[in-house]
């Protein structure tokens, strides 16, 4: 898949006056615009969930999805020992030229270097699994680099608010959202990605032996919860 997101990324680094957008687009024809410089914000300035989220790190940390690596700098700065990993070639340069000092460019699937202590997906960074089924395998291979005793953090949101003006419900869950990113006149295949509300979380995650605790929510049905393994 094109890199769109990390050419985003790069170019915000090198001028934050550039004029190109980013959008994510929809099958329905319409559209929401990403502000890249959401990506490059610090702490004071991100949302309270993720300052939640950040707080709650402990020990050896692995960003997914670490993006421009935000996150990773400020809980370097309060020294963790993070590693942001990114599948986007740009977004992995962006975050080294930003400071990040343990920067790692591969798929989630493919990283297998150690164990940690705290593995944090924040701006919806779980929806990378894409379906229900595609949770499932994330949460057996997130167990195989959790530390004893180690957490999984992460934030997601309830978009049932999409139906309730009578649009018919898919015919799959429907937090398995269709979607393309497009960034001046580049844009990527289309690929899903995943919302779950909190009862289908639980239900999901539960049986695979994790014990879900919810650390924050909204009034907009956004929350982050921590998952650790039942009985650690």
């Amino acid at each position: 898949m094109k890199d769109v997101l990390g050419q985003a990324m790069a170019d915000y680094q090198q001028s934050a006056t550039v004029k190109k957008k980013l959008w994510v687009l929809y099958p329905d024809g319409s559209k929401d615009e990403m502000a890249v410089a959401t990506y490059f914000r610090v702490f004071r300035n991100m949302p309270i969930l993720e300052q939640i989220a950040l707080q709650e790190c402990k020990g050896r940390v692995l960003d997914i999805g670490a993006g421009a690596g935000s996150h990773a700098l400020w809980l370097q700065e309060k020294g963790l020992d993070v590693t942001a990993l990114d599948a986007s070639p740009g977004a992995a340069e962006v975050a080294r030229i930003r400071g990040v000092r343990q920067v790692a460019n591969k798929d989630i699937y493919a990283f297998k270097e150690g164990l940690f202590d705290t593995l944090l997906l924040l701006m919806n960074g779980i929806g990378l699994s894409g379906t229900l089924d595609g949770l499932r395998t994330f949460l057996i291979h997130a167990e195989t680099l959790l530390a004893p005793g180690g957490q999984l953090l992460f934030d997601s949101s309830n978009v049932s608010y999409l139906y309730t003006n009578g649009a018919p419900l898919p015919d799959h869950y429907y937090g398995e959202v269709q979607c393309r990113y497009q960034y001046g006149h580049t844009k990527t295949d289309w690929f899903t990605w995943l919302y779950i509300d909190q009862q289908q979380l639980r239900h999901l995650a539960e049986p695979l032996g994790w014990q879900v605790r919810l650390l924050f929510e909204d009034e907009e049905e956004q929350y982050l919860v921590q998952l650790t393994r039942t009985g650690a």
